[in-house]
């Protein structure tokens, strides 16, 4: 059953060489010449003990020996071209199902990221798909070559003493049988091998990640024992490799060295015995042939594991580029802008079955209008701006946008005329520019800048070292909250939205960067529909409307002053809790 599986995943890594099929062939061809030529030289080496040494010729020698000097020049250029392009196609078909496979991630829900730790999708998309490339340029092809190579040299040793052959083949049984042997172990211990290595990858990216963590809660020495345990796993599992090729490679070479010995006892007690049926042309050209016939089949097995490692990479990246969890993409509209209105119609959610986080909401939001969303943690808040860009897919109701089912709009589109500014502010390790613009080829640095005055956060930059060029390193460490909060911002104004949703946004700031976000806020939220979601009552008193929400339902709704007047309502206690005050 694996066989079958394996087979069909080196079948379907073959489908990426159709675009190359021309060098495809090409590799095959020069594996050919390659071992036509290999296996020239030591008949050549034959002809010229038997024909010319052994009768003193100088002049047919001094001939023989140029010949075998061109043919080893042409083994040479042959060996070259074959190994390069091997390496060529390899790469070239690696860089092929890398980009699929990027993009393939990239398209995936946010449910399959919340469910999948991001050092096994590191470990798939890096080491696993340069395993992928071994296979050309280690595996397949050479063991192609090799096989090649053997079919040559069994042919020629047959048409030079086929008693000597004879003895060559009863030694073979042997090396296939522990090449057998040995390719089913190290199939296992490759398995193991790849699966620790993702665990490693895995626990080293979320430890590095959060580094924070680990050093604020004293941790360093619990973290570095569960590393050693796993790293001894990984150790482990790499032993076994080592044992069975240590075992392997010692009987090949016994193996090797008791068929040599025998040829020559054999061979040399023909010639001794003078019965013509052996040459010492033959012993010369036997010991080169036994060596280039076992090296092969003794590789042949090194090769295969190498091969098997790639198949078995090849068979994880497959099962991720066979993973069906993207959101369905059927929309044909395209949503140029949007007048702003957002409907809400008794939606239902749950990112584990049957425990229901959005229960039956019904919500309308006009243009324009700036509403905001209060809740306790787990209320289902930030649920609400997920679906609305469509990061997950509803279990039932259904959410409209100036009247329109949002799963009617293309994706892009849809999320083209969102911005969503989050509390965590991601920043990759690029220059300010490029963290607002996202390499947007349509956002000039010119709107970029005149974008930064109108909100307030120019002089704020300009105060950075390079100013927009200023590389805040990864995850913008460079920066404070506040600072990397300006930037969001920023990122979300340029892009200029129909509907912009602030979620927490001002939830760990100092006081002079609230100031500036909250002259921001007024900024970008004008003349668009905006959500606001908060925990601090204070930034969203001046909301055209505040919705209440609790434990998936939306439990009351309107304005600050409205909401202050319920009796024990759940807002009013939100309210004199946050500001430790009664309001009469």
């Amino acid at each position: 059953m694996k066989s079958k599986v394996q087979t069909k995943s080196l079948k379907k890594v073959l489908a990426y060489a159709k675009p190359y099929k021309s060098r495809f062939i090409w590799v095959i061809v020069w594996a050919i010449l390659l071992s036509i030529f290999a296996a020239a030289r030591p008949y050549l080496l034959k002809q010229t003990v038997d024909s010319y040494i052994s009768l003193n010729d100088k002049t047919g020698l001094l001939y023989y020996i140029i010949l075998m000097g061109i043919v080893l020049l042409l083994e040479v250029a042959a060996q070259f071209y074959f190994t390069y392009w091997a390496n060529w196609l390899g790469q070239d078909i690696i860089k092929d199902i890398r980009n699929k496979l990027f993009n393939h991630i990239a398209s995936f829900k946010m449910k399959y990221f919340d469910n999948e730790p991001v050092g096994k999708l590191v470990t798939r998309s890096v080491s696993d798909i340069e395993s992928i490339a071994s296979i050309f340029s280690q595996g397949l092809f050479m063991i192609v070559s090799d096989v090649l190579k053997m079919v040559v040299i069994l042919g020629i040793m047959f048409y030079m003493n086929w008693k000597l052959t004879l003895i060559v083949l009863l030694a073979m049984p042997i090396l296939l049988y522990a090449t057998n042997i040995f390719q089913k172990k190290m199939r296992v211990a490759f398995n193991e091998v790849r699966t620790q290595v993702s665990n490693l990858n895995t626990f080293v990216q979320e430890r590095l990640t959060g580094m924070k963590i680990v050093q604020l809660f004293n941790r360093e020495d619990i973290e570095f024992e569960k590393f050693k345990a796993i790293n001894e796993k990984h150790n482990n599992a790499w032993q076994k490799n080592i044992l069975y090729n240590s075992i392997f490679f010692p009987i090949a070479d016994i193996v090797s060295s008791l068929t040599l010995g025998a040829i020559v006892w054999y061979g040399g007690m023909n010639i001794l015995d003078g019965n013509g049926m052996t040459t010492f042309g033959d012993l010369f050209a036997y010991t080169m042939l036994i060596t280039m016939l076992f090296n092969p089949l003794r590789q042949i097995a090194d090769k295969f594991n190498v091969m098997q490692m790639g198949i078995i990479a090849a068979e994880r990246v497959f099962e991720i580029l066979e993973t069906d969890s993207q959101i369905q993409n059927i929309g044909t509209k395209e949503a140029t802008s949007f007048n702003g209105k957002v409907d809400l119609e008794n939606v239902r959610f749950s990112y584990i079955d049957k425990e229901e986080v959005l229960k039956g909401v019904n919500l309308q939001i006009n243009p324009g209008e700036t509403i905001a969303i209060v809740g306790s943690t787990g209320a289902g808040k930030t649920t609400i701006i997920n679906l609305l860009n469509r990061f997950y897919e509803i279990d039932s109701g259904i959410i409209k946008i100036d009247n329109t089912n949002i799963k009617d709009f293309t994706l892009e589109s849809l999320r083209k005329q969102i911005a969503v500014v989050l509390q965590d502010v991601f920043l990759f390790a690029d220059t300010v520019y490029h963290n607002i613009t996202l390499y947007n080829p349509e956002i000039t640095r010119e709107y970029v800048i005149n974008s930064a005055k109108q909100i307030g956060v120019h002089d704020f930059i300009m105060s950075l070292p390079n100013g927009y060029d200023y590389d805040v390193k990864e995850r913008g460490v460079m920066l404070s909250s506040g600072q990397r909060q300006l930037i969001a911002f920023l990122r979300a104004y340029v892009s200029n939205p129909s509907i912009l949703i602030l979620d927490e946004a001002t939830s760990s700031i100092d006081t002079y960067s609230e100031e500036l976000i909250q002259t921001a806020t007024e900024t970008i939220t004008k003349g668009r529909t905006s959500i606001v979601i908060a925990h601090r009552l204070a930034t969203i008193i001046n909301a055209d409307k505040i919705i209440v929400m609790d434990k998936g339902k939306i439990v009351e709704q309107g304005t600050h002053s409205e909401l202050l007047m319920q009796d024990a309502g759940f807002y009013k206690n939100l309210y004199e809790a946050q500001f430790d005050t009664k309001v009469a």
